[in-house]
């Protein structure tokens, strides 16, 4: 059987969900209120096939990195830690956020995910997400060529990033 060719493989599983709060910092000096989404992820890997297996990626270990990834951001509050509107002091037992230099928030710690974004949209956790999976599937010798990764946050309300290998 001839393998050549390119592939994708597509996996959007009913548990690859998580539950979390957040609140984006708009233009004009407008911040959001704090609310919350039920997120839903969805990933489709491109690439040649594995010479042994015939197949791109293990979909038992691409599931595993998906499932470990939305579990850390489950029932969290996400908070971003690169945008200069938004001020994190961060202690043992509590994280108090600052908007526009005004205290707005104090959330216990152990409840809370500091994410290296300057925002918490949708956009930013899926780009902040392909770079988590691409990591995840390089450390277990996957390298595939593309990946794409879908976050949803509402039925019909989505965005995705698509992360090409160099």
């Amino acid at each position: 059987m001839d393998a050549r060719g390119h592939f994708k493989v597509t996996v959007t599983k009913e548990d690859l969900v998580f539950a979390a709060a957040h609140f984006i910092t708009l233009p004009g000096h407008r911040c959001e209120a704090l609310h919350g989404h039920n997120y839903r992820v969805g990933i489709v890997v491109e690439g040649e096939l594995e010479p042994e297996g015939w197949y791109v990626v293990d979909f038992t270990l691409l599931k595993r990195v998906l499932r470990d990834l939305t579990a850390e951001l489950d029932h969290r509050v996400l908070l971003p830690q690169q945008n200069a509107r938004i001020g994190l002091t961060v202690e043992a037992d509590r994280v108090t956020v600052a908007i526009d230099g005004a205290a707005r928030y104090v959330f216990p710690r152990s409840d809370c995910v500091l994410l290296p974004l300057p925002n918490t949209t949708v956009e930013m956790l899926a780009q902040h997400l392909v770079a988590r999976v691409r990591q995840a599937l390089a450390e277990g010798g996957v390298h595939p060529t593309a990946i794409e990764l879908e976050v949803e946050e509402n039925f019909g309300q989505s965005a995705s990033c698509r992360d090409a290998a160099s």
